[in-house]
């Protein structure tokens, strides 16, 4: 009988010892469901709650009477977490609405300015976070910003956008994060703001060689004054004098009869053609100073096609890997240049081989005309050298071929760089190795009348633009 008794005490203890935390888990599962499917979570205040409701409970345990006590605390709880919660999906289910400003181009590696703006339309204060959308290979400064809206009112954030990659983006949502007013529940909102956004390579280097240009000071950026052999120029027009004109070339008869200083335009003598085929495969995957070898041949080459353009030559691109990515036929003209980016900004390089046989056969097709042909590739192993040679060689008589081949800078350090233990004398030998045979290539290729420009990526422009104005200064088209 004892027994009996007993053992219906210490089942009602333990009943009554659950039952403050069955009522909490029972009212509040409908709870949860609801915040699962409308993407509203606790947040860490959540364990204050869960604290208070042991708290109830343990006490419970030793004093029977505070159970009422108990549920009673545990009801006030959830209703007031219940409250919260619809005040937070009622402020925050309409009545937001999100706008992003960001110009539609930039240059690679260039912040970018950028400005988010949040509207509250709700009779509610907003409290949390905005983050915008961030691309791939993208930087933010800074990274979110803290949101307080009162009713109808209005927040704009600014940040510094960094890209890191050529190509053309999209940014398509703002991403907000509200807490409620008691700070029990976050909720998380996405908005749909799209924003195209193409990213081109450095232009600033063309601005700077024009200022140069004018200044007369290219040497300060490594390009030579080359001296031209023969007539440079014919007689092209009379116009008027600006403040960049050389003052040889001052029309004085002209200038007495208007009364107003005149000079004379002279263009050259022929309008010559060029075309860069940019190697788009595996050659062209390796990095230096997070940009590819593919980056730093477009940045270098776009240079050259401006220069070309500026002396009235008609210029051209051919991008490929195993295949043809893109063409744009020679032509001169300042719209040209457009025309080159465009082709240019979104090739990317990729892990396939180049089928160089693809990329001639297609260019002897659409090119007929004596042109120079500036081919802008990476040596690496055996088969992509033997076919440089062959096909820039091959084409010598009919264009003018010119190979750019990069450097990789880690192979000339360690091939400098002998010292250390037995690894580090045996990586420097493999890499003179492959020097040697490297070395081999330029020759080969020089053999067969091939013009070489052989630099490091980093140091590409300067030799590259001097190459083609030694081409034009003696005639070699």
């Amino acid at each position: 009988m004892n027994d009996l008794v007993s053992q219906a005490l210490l089942s009602q203890f333990v009943w009554q010892n659950q039952l403050p935390w069955l009522t909490l888990v029972v009212l509040a599962l409908p709870l949860v469901l609801a915040a699962w499917r409308l993407k509203i979570y606790p947040s860490i205040w959540w364990i204050l709650v869960l604290a208070v409701s042991l708290v109830t409970c343990v006490i419970s345990i030793f004093n029977p009477g505070f159970l009422a006590v108990a549920v009673a605390i545990d009801l006030g709880l959830i209703a007031v977490a219940g409250i919260d919660f619809l005040r937070l999906y009622l402020a925050t289910n309409q009545g937001i609405e999100a706008s992003r400003e960001i110009p539609r181009t930039c240059s690679l590696g260039v912040p970018l300015a950028s400005s988010i703006t949040i509207e509250n339309r709700t009779s509610m204060t907003l409290v949390g976070e905005v983050r915008d959308d961030l691309p791939e290979n993208f930087e933010s400064l800074p990274a979110e910003h803290a949101l307080r809206l009162p009713p109808l009112g209005r927040l704009t954030a600014q940040r510094k956008l960094k890209p890191g990659r050529r190509g053309a983006f999209k940014l398509e949502y703002v991403y907000l994060r509200f807490a409620s007013t008691l700070r029990l529940w976050v909720r998380q909102v996405r908005i749909d703001v799209v924003n195209p956004l193409n990213v081109y390579p450095d232009m600033k280097q063309l601005a700077d060689y024009a200022l140069l240009a004018r200044t007369n000071r290219l040497s300060l950026i490594g390009v030579r004054k080359t001296r031209r052999v023969g007539q440079d120029s014919e007689f092209e027009r009379l116009r008027d004098y600006t403040r960049d004109d050389n003052h040889r070339h001052i029309d004085w008869r002209s200038t007495a009869r208007r009364n107003k200083l005149t000079v004379r335009q002279f263009q050259n003598d022929q309008s010559q053609r060029v075309i860069f085929l940019l190697d788009c495969g595996r050659m062209m995957t390796n990095e230096r100073d997070g940009y590819s070898l593919l980056d730093h041949a477009l940045n270098s080459t776009l240079m050259m096609a401006y220069v070309a353009l500026s002396q009235g030559d008609a210029v051209g691109m051919l991008c490929f890997s195993d295949k043809i990515h893109s063409y744009i036929p020679p032509r001169g003209g300042s719209s040209q240049m457009n025309r080159l980016i465009q082709a240019g900004f979104d090739q990317f390089p990729r892990l396939v081989e180049s089928r160089y046989d693809q990329a001639f056969l297609y260019l002897s097709t659409h090119c007929k005309r004596r042109s120079l042909v500036v081919l802008a590739t990476n040596v690496i192993d055996e088969v992509n050298g033997n076919a440089i040679v062959d096909y820039l060689g091959n084409i010598n008589g009919q264009h003018l071929p010119l190979g750019i081949l990069l450097r990789d800078r880690e192979m000339f350090e360690a091939a400098d760089s002998p010292e250390g233990d037995e690894f580090q004398m045996y990586r420097a030998a493999a890499a003179a190795d492959i020097l040697l045979w490297r070395d081999q290539v330029l020759r080969d290729l020089e053999h067969r009348g091939v013009l070489i420009v052989d630099a490091f990526p980093d140091e590409l422009t300067a030799p590259l633009v001097n190459q083609y104005l030694e081409v034009k200064a003696k005639h070699l088209l």
